[in-house]
């Protein structure tokens, strides 16, 4: 089970999500943070393995404390529980550290599938926003120099902390690199990830 945070002005969507995560024994605390303010006391008072984060705060742009989050706890997972489902926020959110997306209409199950994946270390969309961004996805992908680098290695079977030290960076820029690059390519994990490189010969 996970100590979780949720951060969201809405005390009965909260409510009603501490009590989701308790019926399916997925946390072992769930606090609430209703701004940016107060998630970020919280957090650098006590230690917590998820968040959910909405992106429409009273006193600060999810997106951009997303960003601030991830940089300051870079091992803690952020899944975007909003009621925004633009191409643009999807984007800008898993760009900024967000290692899931899932709309508040989503079923609960959905919700809970979302935990258990981006815990995982795995990026997950919820179907709804999977659709819309496969929509919305350039099948023409271009990869910079870096990103074609990183996937190289990583067709290579090489762990992130080699990869790390062959291209002269840290572990954790490798984990974001990794994340950002399964989201561009729409792969799942890093299985279909090495199996997409190779078959359009993408290294």
């Amino acid at each position: 089970m996970y100590k979780i945070l949720i951060v969201d002005d809405h005390p009965v969507l909260a409510d009603g999500l501490k009590t989701l995560l308790a019926d399916y024994k997925m946390c072992s605390s769930a606090d609430v943070a209703v701004t940016g303010k107060e998630c970020k006391k919280k957090l650098s008072s006590q230690e917590y393995d998820l968040m959910f984060l909405d992106i429409n705060l009273p006193d600060v742009n999810g997106i951009d404390l997303c960003e601030t989050i991830h940089r300051e706890y870079p091992s803690l997972k952020i899944l975007a529980l909003t009621s925004f489902s633009e191409f643009t926020c999807v984007n800008n959110m898993i760009a900024n550290g967000a290692s899931g997306y899932v709309l508040k209409n989503a079923m609960p199950e959905e919700i809970i599938k979302g935990v258990e994946t981006v815990m995982d270390g795995e990026i997950f969309l919820c179907h709804e926003v999977d659709i819309l961004m496969k929509k919305e996805a350039d099948y023409h992908v271009f990869l910079t120099r870096r990103e074609t680098d990183l996937l190289r290695l990583i067709t290579e079977g090489f762990t992130n902390q080699e990869i790390a030290e062959k291209l002269f960076l840290g572990s954790e820029t490798i984990k974001s690199y990794r994340k950002n690059l399964l989201f561009k390519l729409n792969a799942k994990n890093t299985a279909a990830l090495v199996k997409m490189a190779l078959e359009e010969k993408l290294v």
